[in-house]
C-alpha cells in the first residue's frame, strides 16, 4: 500500500505519541478529523500500524540487563525452525529473535535481571530447547541509540486531490501539459 505524505504524517505523530488525540492529530498533519480518522483506520485495516502500545524503562521494573545472544543450530530443516521459533515464544525474557544470516542462526535480545537470572533462563529454558549446538552471549552494557522507524526517509506516494488527479507541489510534474498552461495563465 502505497503511503502519501499526510499518511506518513500520521504515523510520524503516532509513533511519537500513541494517545494524541485525533483534533490533535489532525491539526499538526492538516486534515480535518474525518479524513484523517479515515486514513488512520485504512492503516490500522492494511496492517501499516500494528498496534499501540506503551514503551517502558525495563530498568525501572526491575530488568536491569540485556543479553544478545547468537545462537546456531545443529539442524537448518524447516520443522527444526519452525519448533526453535515456537520455543522462543514461550520465553517472555526473549524480547526479540532474528533468524540471520552469517555465522549464527538466530540474534536473540533477552531480558534479565542480573547475571544470576541469566544462568536461571539457560539452565531453565534455553538449554532444553533441543538442537543447540552453539551459544554465545553478550551482555549490553550501555543502549547508544535507540530509534523510532525513519519516516522521514520513507518513500511517499502521489495525494490524489477530489478530481482523481495529482495534487501537491511535485503533482505540476504529472499533470497533463494543458492543465499546466491553463493554472499558470490563471497566476497572472
Amino acid at each position: 500500500m502505497p503511503l502519501d505524505k499526510f499518511d506518513l504524517a500520521i504515523l510520524s505523530v503516532l509513533q511519537r505519541d500513541a494517545r494524541a488525540s485525533l483534533q490533535e492529530i489532525s491539526s499538526l498533519v492538516g486534515l480535518t478529523s474525518t479524513p484523517c480518522w479515515s486514513r488512520i483506520k485504512r492503516m490500522e485495516k492494511d496492517g501499516v500500524i500494528q498496534g499501540y502500545t506503551v514503551r517502558i524503562d525495563p530498568a525501572a521494573i526491575g530488568f536491569s540487563e540485556t543479553v544478545i545472544v547468537q545462537v546456531t543450530l545443529e539442524s537448518h530443516t524447516d520443522e527444526t525452525l519452525f519448533e526453535f521459533g515456537k520455543a522462543l515464544e514461550d520465553i517472555p525474557e526473549v524480547l526479540e529473535a532474528y533468524l540471520v544470516s552469517g555465522d549464527y542462526d538466530y540474534y536473540i535480545r533477552i531480558a534479565v535481571r542480573d547475571t544470576r537470572d541469566y544462568e536461571r533462563l539457560l539452565r531453565e529454558r534455553l538449554y532444553r530447547i533441543p538442537g543447540i549446538r552453539h551459544s554465545k552471549p553478550s551482555f549490553v552494557l550501555r543502549r547508544l541509540k535507540e530509534s523510532l522507524i525513519p519516516l522521514s526517509t520513507a518513500p511517499v506516494a502521489e495525494v490524489v486531490g477530489s478530481a482523481g488527479t495529482p495534487s501537491g507541489p511535485q503533482a505540476s510534474a504529472h499533470r497533463p501539459a494543458t492543465q499546466k498552461r491553463s493554472s499558470q495563465s490563471r497566476r497572472r
